[in-house]
């Protein structure tokens, strides 16, 4: 009797399990799952991507988005090694991928035979399941444990395929498991939750700094800001939890964020963190009563000291404090924050207007939002494009993705490709500079041969302009930030997309208005001002001090006076 190969039972399980893309490039140690896979391309795609890295960063960016899991493939050794930063990213953001790579014949491991690496030493790191196919036999069992545990565990499982594997029938003597999860609900003991009770009763300047965590929870985080009159400070992987333009939402925190959420912080007497666990606890309060909520027990009281933990989903737990407090009446502290959030949002109007040449970054993002419809996909790179999409971008009830705790250049473009392929009816647009976009840029091909009209706004400052800023906040000359780029423009054009090259202000909104009624993929170009640093909300002495320092050297080593020889 004919039984299917251990190929072919890995395809049937992914589509059990609701996979219906993989991104990959074929190659010999795995052929052997490509070619059923080229059988079952009605029920699973297959997209070939030009560098594993993209295809990595695209399953990451795709379980962010959907919570789905993600899946990338690669060949063994050099295609392997390639995944490792887009993995990294997905653990780091802790969503769910999995790597099916392939490995050298199993009679040949050990004995170096050509592109053998040690895969399980190689990725034990950064996967939560980490499991070489031993047998045909062992395939189904192992399979489903892997993509349970990148569920479960919010991670990456990594299945490195010996190369004869895939090929073998799978007996009748294999052990098949459940192809599907749970997870528990989860809610705080009674003991911490009037703990927090008693806190919030005595709060008088109480501020929500909301994470990530609390997606899904808009509705009660907002009702919960009213009842305590609390700012509500987001962190740049929560933008959009609630809108940027809601009264209690007052911008995000640290360099990228706003003058009142600095603020907020410094005055506050309340923090109550709800699904961060944020990591530049510089910006936090130094003297206030801190309650914690999040799913992960592990997270709180992980970076910054805690007077009351509460282990739960934000959106019960939220709706539980709401329903035990009084609401509180003395809105002071709120409304004076409102105040410095008009005048902040005032500030950034004027940036956005101006019409010098080069052009200023605040300005792109200003022409984005008037053609960024509310449901839109914004996948932002890494840098200075992060500061003017996190102060300047208004978001209402458009997706952002982005790589926050790797913070890995390069994550723009793979993040659009996952975007339109997750969402095909929507708009898509990669936020990326030059340096992030060169990175990946080689993957625009991929979103011209599966017809994904993303539109790719690159701010072109031939420079890495991020690094430039900390090097001169450091007091030193800037050294090595220096980009010798293509125009982009006419790259999009020799890809098979369109390309718009843009170099003064009215040039721009022409650009995204046509650009976002094209059916290609499309580049934006954008000649944007190198010196326009990205400063935080509130300058330091520190920094300020290191900036001088920074001119007296411009001065003193780039600017030697000609003066004669001494004698």
């Amino acid at each position: 009797m004919f039984r299917k190969t251990a190929g072919e039972v890995l395809i049937d399980l992914l589509i059990e399990w609701g996979v219906d893309h993989i991104y990959g490039m074929p190659g010999d140690s795995i052929n052997s799952i490509i070619e059923p896979l080229r059988k079952a391309q009605d029920k699973i795609k297959f997209i070939q991507v030009r560098h594993e890295e993209a295809g990595a960063l695209a399953a990451a960016s795709y379980a962010k988005l959907t919570g789905k899991i993600g899946v990338c493939m690669a060949i063994a050794g050099p295609g392997a090694v390639h995944l490792l930063n887009g993995l990294y990213d997905a653990k780091l953001d802790r969503v769910p991928v999995l790597a099916i790579t392939g490995q050298v014949e199993s009679d040949l491991l050990g004995t170096d035979f050509f592109q053998e690496v040690n895969l399980e030493r190689m990725f034990d790191d950064v996967a939560v399941y980490n499991q070489r196919i031993m047998s045909a036999e062992q395939l189904p069992a192992v399979v489903n444990q892997a993509i349970r545990m990148a569920y479960t565990k919010r991670g990456v499982a990594v299945l490195p395929f010996p190369d004869e594997i895939p090929r073998f029938e799978v007996g009748a003597e294999a052990r098949f498991t459940s192809s599907f999860f749970t997870m528990p609900e989860l809610f705080p003991r009674e003991f911490d939750l009037e703990k927090a009770k008693i806190v919030l009763r005595q709060a008088e300047r109480p501020v929500i700094l909301t994470g990530k965590g609390a997606k899904g929870a808009r509705d009660s985080l907002i009702e919960f800001a009213d009842h305590i009159a609390a700012p509500i400070v987001l962190t740049l992987p929560a933008k959009g939890v609630i809108p940027d333009e809601h009264p209690y939402c007052i911008g995000g925190l640290g360099l990228i964020g706003t003058k009142p959420a600095y603020e907020a912080m410094r005055n506050a007497d309340t923090l109550i963190m709800v699904g961060t666990s944020y990591p530049f606890t510089a910006f936090l309060p130094e003297r206030a009563k801190t309650i914690q909520i999040d799913t992960d027990p592990v997270q709180i009281g992980k970076r910054y000291p805690v007077d009351v933990g509460l282990a739960g989903d934000a959106n019960r737990t939220l709706k539980w404090l709401t329903q035990q407090l009084d609401k509180r009446h003395d809105r002071t502290f709120l409304e004076h924050h409102q105040k410095l959030m008009k005048e902040w949002w005032e500030t950034l109007d004027r940036q956005e207007k101006d019409l010098s040449v080069p052009i200023k970054p605040q300005r792109v993002i200003h022409a984005l939002q008037k053609v960024a419809k509310d449901d839109a996909i914004l996948s932002v790179d890494v840098g200075n494009v992060t500061v003017w999409m996190a102060r300047h971008f208004r978001m209402r009830n458009q997706q952002f993705v982005i790589s926050s705790w790797l913070a890995t250049l390069g994550c723009g473009l793979p993040g659009a490709i996952a975007g339109k392929i997750a969402f095909p009816d929507k708009q898509v647009f990669a936020v990326c500079g030059d340096g992030g976009f060169g990175m990946t840029m080689n993957d625009f091909v991929t979103a011209v041969k599966y017809r994904l009209p993303i539109v790719v706004v690159v701010l072109n400052n031939h420079k890495i302009a991020m690094i430039k800023f900390e090097q001169e906040v450091m007091g030193n000359v800037e050294f090595g930030t220096d980009l010798t780029n293509p125009n982009f423009a006419k790259y999009a054009e020799a890809c098979g997309g369109i390309g718009y090259r843009v170099e003064r202000p009215e040039e721009l909104q022409p650009a995204f208005e046509d650009a976002v009624s094209q059916k290609k993929p499309c580049i934006i170009d954008v000649e944007v001002d190198a010196n326009e640093a990205p400063m935080p909300a509130k300058i330091t002495f520190g920094q300020a001090a290191g900036f001088l320092k920074h001119m007296l050297k411009e001065l003193f080593e780039e600017r030697k006076l000609d003066l004669p020889p001494l004698r």
